[in-house]
């Protein structure tokens, strides 16, 4: 049985989201042939007290550094506030990821957990969601969350619910890309322990895989499977 190739679209709040949450799956789905498109909501960096139009440039250079690294191409790159995506009309958001989705017409989709303690990410997965409402005759097979290190951890269960993992990919073969795409986004990394280390998602990538008899894996939440034949 020959498997079809798949498209693939991932939806993010901030470009590193991406590589930091599933970089190894990424990596997977380019090397089993099938296209990997990502879009980003905001520039990752407007919020910080001092931000330069030269440190927006390099975070966009980050970002296509670690697209090239893991074989994946930037669809859309919105330049909403970051850290603040609640401020503004919730329908633009909605609206936008739409005209994604209907140029793309993606089979599986991936975003953000909404047991998030980061704004924009919970915003990210509220608009995915409303944007793939079901419809008939849509192509989309499946909306898949991920967990985001430095953020998913900070929420609550009381406050935003949980991220319960029902699905696990193995990246043993992937973690060195993975790495790769990380050190592209070397200004946003942290020392360990901090939870947004290079060892610290090394770690996780160990514990995430022996939770299922692998070595290395990211684990992920399936929100919505549609089998349409």
């Amino acid at each position: 049985m020959i498997e079809t190739k798949k498209r693939i679209l991932v939806i993010v709040a901030h470009p590193d989201d991406e590589t930091i949450g599933m970089g190894g799956t990424i990596s997977k789905h380019v090397r089993n042939g099938d296209e990997v498109y990502v879009i980003s909501m905001t520039d990752g960096v407007s919020s910080r007290i001092t931000t330069s139009k030269s440190e927006v440039t390099e975070r966009l250079e980050c970002a296509n550094n670690a697209s090239e690294v893991l074989g994946f191409s930037w669809f859309k790159q919105y330049q909403f506030p970051d850290n603040s995506m609640d401020t503004i009309p919730f329908i633009d958001v909605v609206k936008n990821i739409e005209s994604a989705k209907n140029q793309l017409k993606p089979d599986i989709v991936y975003t953000h957990s909404s047991a998030d303690l980061n704004v924009d990410h919970r915003i990210t997965v509220e608009a995915t969601l409303t944007a793939f409402r079901p419809q008939p005759h849509e192509n989309y097979s499946e909306i898949i969350s991920f967990e985001v290190q430095s953020s998913t951890e900070y929420g609550h269960k009381a406050a935003f619910g949980s991220f319960s993992p029902n699905m696990y990919v193995n990246i043993a073969e992937e973690w060195d890309l993975k790495e790769r795409a990380l050190l592209s986004y070397e200004a946003e990394m942290r020392p360990f322990p901090h939870s947004r280390s290079i060892e610290a998602l090394s770690f996780l990538s160990y514990q995430r895989g022996t939770q299922v008899g692998l070595e290395r894996a990211e684990a992920f939440e399936i929100l919505r499977r549609v089998i349409r034949k």
